[in-house]
């Protein structure tokens, strides 16, 4: 579930609360966060904080309905709300935020990570394929060197080494967020939601080519995939074979 605060009259918080899981997304968490953000706007709401409830930001897709075209559909449709919000929104990242988790992070305009988090796209060790938005995303709001590190190397980055590389803006933990939505809730709005809009502009990307979509589904269709999803849950290494 997705719990909906307002620590501040302008400020909304966003909590994903499935902390038995990890925060890991399904489909209804998906579609409670996508909700949320289509109430946004102003004057009501300047700045939008993202959270997970402790001990994670969020581990990633809850793999026992990850197959799923819902839930695909859930997730792109949750993302593109972040990307699309029309005020600011800071993620506020305390502990793994991986998969499903780095993509939240990266669809939010500004990051503060504690010392703990970590972030990382772990498909290739699934047997899975993101989509070029995500990767789109991922190259603009990381650095290319960053994105092929997950993406090809399925590598894990500890939160100092994004702050330094200036993905990550602040280290911080949830109390540092909120002082940071206040001081951007002081701040002219129109200014902000301008420049965030010219920002996103700039940055467009071009859509998915037919080729990397069809690879992704391939991806997702295999039996690796299947045999990545049955590794995951039984606790063991998983063995891809390429089909």
């Amino acid at each position: 579930m997705v719990r909906v605060e307002r620590p501040q009259s302008e400020i909304l918080l966003l909590t994903i609360d499935r902390p038995e899981r990890r925060n890991a997304v399904n489909t209804d968490t998906l579609q409670q966060l996508a909700a949320a953000l289509a109430e946004v706007s102003l004057p009501e709401t300047r700045v939008v904080v993202l959270t997970g409830a402790p001990p994670a930001f969020c581990a990633g897709a809850d793999l026992s309905g990850a197959e799923s075209e819902v839930f695909h559909a859930a997730l792109g449709a949750a993302l593109r709300a972040l990307a699309e919000c029309e005020v600011p929104v800071i993620a506020a990242i305390d502990g793994p935020a991986l998969g499903a988790g780095t993509q939240l992070v990266m669809c939010c305009d500004l990051r503060i990570a504690t010392e703990r988090s970590t972030f990382g796209i772990p498909a290739a060790k699934l047997g899975l394929a993101v989509d070029q938005w995500t990767i789109d995303r991922m190259t603009r709001e990381f650095g290319w060197g960053i994105a092929r590190a997950m993406l090809v190397g399925a590598e894990v980055f500890e939160a100092d080494r994004l702050h330094r590389s200036g993905s990550v803006h602040r280290i911080g933990d949830i109390a540092d967020a909120i002082e940071w939505a206040q001081v951007l809730a002081t701040q002219a709005p129109l200014t902000v939601v301008a420049h965030k809009a010219a920002l996103d502009e700039s940055a467009r990307a071009p859509d998915a080519s037919a080729r990397s979509e069809d690879l992704r589904l391939r991806a997702w269709a295999s039996s690796d995939a299947e045999e990545g999803r049955l590794a995951f849950m039984e606790k063991r290494p998983p063995r891809f074979l390429a089909e």
